[in-house]
């Protein structure tokens, strides 16, 4: 049985990118099903398919793999690629991976990921500079250390699909990372698949409310690419 990858709105599921992404982009193969964000709570509806009523959820030989970081351990066990060989770089990457699931909630309530727009950000919070600046730091330390261009070395692994997210984030709201992190965010975006996710969230032409509401919370839209 192939891998089934069940995703949502490109424009806002920062979570189902992860997955998506280190697949596409390791070749591993998979056929996609979409369910996408129709109202401010899917909980009930995506209880169907998702323990958690979130997404992503791969399936797999009668398995449902939930969580993206789960998705992540359980792709790594039967394919190379997720993690550097490098014993250094994959020990970095693994913590730095289990440091953005598990961290920067101040990133992620005052910079919703949405691809399709630019956003003039309201004044940072505490909380928010000391997310940038620890975003600057963990990737300045990883290029530096492991030569780049990716965040653990030469070569694209896991968690350069965990902070995918935060490259958009860091366009859309202007966020300084730094000249190296900086180059980073522009080698990650001309990442073949990066521009596709971006082209089909540009195509999309709906609007979930509750996910427009929280972008004009984090600031003031001052350019819309985005279809309709």
């Amino acid at each position: 049985m192939s891998y089934i990858l069940i995703t949502a709105n490109r424009n806002y599921s920062s979570w189902s990118l992860r997955p998506w992404l280190a697949m596409r982009a390791l070749n591993i193969g998979f056929e996609e099903r979409f369910e996408p964000f129709t109202k401010p709570s899917n909980y009930v509806e995506f209880r169907a398919f998702s323990p958690t009523g979130q997404v992503p959820v791969l399936l797999h030989e009668g398995r449902t793999i939930y969580d993206s970081l789960g998705i992540i351990i359980y792709l790594a066990d039967r394919h190379d690629g997720i993690w550097p060989k490098n014993a250094d770089a994959r020990a970095w990457a693994q913590c730095a991976t289990a440091e953005m699931h598990g961290g920067f909630s101040a990133l992620r309530n005052d910079c919703t990921m949405n691809v399709g727009v630019r956003v003039k950000p309201k004044p940072m919070s505490a909380a928010l500079q000391t997310d940038v600046a620890r975003i600057k730091e963990l990737w300045t330390e990883g290029l530096s250390k492991f030569g780049g261009p990716y965040l653990a070395g030469a070569e694209f692994s896991a968690v350069d699909a965990f902070f995918a997210p935060v490259a958009f984030r860091v366009r859309t709201y202007g966020l300084d990372v730094g000249d190296i992190g900086q180059k980073w965010v522009e080698h990650i975006l001309a990442h073949p698949d990066m521009q596709k996710w971006e082209e089909e969230a540009l195509k999309e032409e709906w609007r979930e409310e509750s996910h427009e509401q929280d972008l004009l919370s984090c600031g003031a839209i001052i350019q819309d690419y985005r279809k309709g």
